[in-house]
């Protein structure tokens, strides 16, 4: 049964990470998001649950302007050919739905089958916005508590510069 998000809020507060969560109606992609969010501040970002051909799997956290490509991004991550992850393996392995992809997912990899990657620009950001597992809400968390987030769900996230040219 996948954690749900008053679970990951007792994470954080055992954690001692600062977290503040705002309400909104469902939203599914990037454009929505915006229109919705008001004047919360920080890096907005989007999350790429992807798989690639040995099996592996993947996910890349950028800003959600971000431009990866997928046919240029295995030689930057060391990661075979990728694809899209179906929506029944999402579910699996971070326990979330398609359109509620988040770092924050990772709290129900026990398995720590997820490689999570980074994206060096949106880590320049001091608060980061995701999220909260489901997303009807999104979560402010400064930078160096998703590290610290991500680690505390058995997983070491590599930072490498994997979108633009």
């Amino acid at each position: 049964m996948p954690v749900i998000r008053a679970d990951l809020m007792n994470r954080f507060q055992e954690l001692g990470i600062a977290t503040e969560t705002r309400e909104h109606p469902p939203v599914h992609t990037v454009e929505q998001a915006q229109s919705l969010r008001g004047t919360i501040s920080g890096g907005h970002c989007k999350n790429l649950f992807l798989k690639d051909e040995k099996g592996a799997i993947w996910l890349i956290v950028c800003l959600e302007d971000a431009e990866v490509n997928l046919k240029a991004a295995p030689a930057k991550i060391g990661s075979k050919r990728l694809t899209f992850g179906k929506p029944d393996l999402l579910m699996e392995v971070l326990g979330v739905e398609p359109g509620s992809v988040t770092p924050f997912g990772l709290i129900n990899d026990t398995a720590a089958r997820t490689n999570v990657i980074l994206d060096e620009p949106m880590m320049r950001h001091q608060q980061l916005n995701y999220h909260p597992l489901r997303n009807d809400a999104t979560t402010t968390i400064a930078s160096d508590d998703l590290l610290a987030f991500i680690r505390s769900c058995g997983h070491e996230p590599r930072i490498v510069a994997v979108s633009g040219a």
